[in-house]
């Protein structure tokens, strides 16, 4: 990687020096006694109010108890709800989610703040070098010819900071390997896809979709066996406990199941996780036309039966498509 120009690192230096400069004088936050409303666009204002409210004697009770882990959940939560106002195209939505998201980006900063691991201003440097060291064709004098160039070159600067911050931790036999650092807590669509995207950078990868189409097949086959279905899928009799589905065996399959078609998703370019929130939105949707017309009729879906309801959905979907 080639490294940044003396005059380009001087002018990146002198930009975060200036915008943290009065977050780098403050010592101690939960002194800081300015007025609520002063520089209200400003990030320093977020920060002394979350300095208020983890003030030991007059802060907030709920946020003084707060942990890493017991604000953790609530972090993914608004990153949940910033992908959905972005989905719904709501800007004022994603403006407010936006802020939710940034909160909780301040409120863990605080925390560790409060222990002597880092503060805000270094969780700011950090993410600034990390861009600037992953795109020396804009900061240095590198070459990427195109996004997936980039793409490509971006992946192998992470693999280089993976061995080297194995290393670092007495164990670089971690980072050597191509699936090391994918975070477990990631949705498990999510996850799936960056296995099998790093997987696919030292060679393991279907040449395109159609080649891996024949595995969601092969995996919905072996998961009909493990029902106890046929080639013909008919059920068989299942009276004796011994012959009913094992379940772990059962979740095995449809794991495998699940992880074939995300490997179809990913290599059509598709996001299996966008999918699938596509797909409950639809069935909504059309579970909605579903309540919607029996009300008209003054009925409900518990009372008509599955006839009847499969009837109002191929309304529902026959409704939805293009004239």
């Amino acid at each position: 990687m080639s490294a940044l120009s003396a005059a380009t690192s001087a002018r990146l230096d002198g930009m975060m020096a200036a915008a943290f400069k009065n977050h780098a004088d403050r010592t101690d936050m939960s002194e800081d006694t300015r007025p609520a409303d002063e520089n209200p666009a400003g990030i320093d204002r977020l920060l002394a109010i979350m300095a208020r409210l983890r003030h030991p004697q007059d802060g907030c009770p709920w946020d003084v108890v707060q942990t890493f882990a017991t604000i953790a959940p609530h972090t993914i939560e608004e990153a949940y709800e910033v992908a959905d106002a972005i989905g719904r195209n709501d800007l004022a939505g994603l403006k407010e989610e936006l802020g939710d998201l940034l909160l909780q980006v301040v409120f863990h900063a605080r925390m560790a703040e409060e222990q002597g691991a880092f503060d805000f201003a270094a969780v700011v440097a950090a993410i600034s070098d990390k861009l600037v060291r992953r795109h020396p064709h804009v900061f240095a004098d590198a070459v990427v010819e195109s996004a997936e160039a980039q793409t490509l070159a971006w992946e192998q600067h992470k693999q280089a900071e993976r061995v080297s911050q194995a290393a670092a931790s007495g164990d670089p036999a971690a980072g050597a390997s191509a699936l090391h650092g994918v975070a477990l807590a990631l949705p498990a669509l999510v996850r799936a896809a960056k296995l099998q995207a790093r997987a696919a950078q030292v060679g393991f990868d279907w040449p395109d979709a159609a080649s891996a189409l024949p595995k969601i097949g092969e995996e919905l086959a072996e998961l009909a066996s493990e029902m106890g279905l046929g080639i013909s899928v008919a059920p068989v009799a299942t009276g004796d406990p011994a012959a009913e589905p094992n379940h772990d065996r059962l979740e095995d399959e449809l794991g495998d199941l699940l992880f074939a078609c995300v490997n179809v998703a990913r290599k059509l370019k598709i996001d299996a996780e966008t999918a699938l929130r596509r797909a409950n939105a639809k069935f909504e949707r059309r579970f909605a036309h579903i309540e919607a017309r029996l009300a008209a009729d003054g009925l409900s879906a518990e009372a008509v039966d599955l006839v009847a309801l499969e009837r109002l959905w191929r309304e529902a979907k026959a409704s939805e498509r293009p004239t």
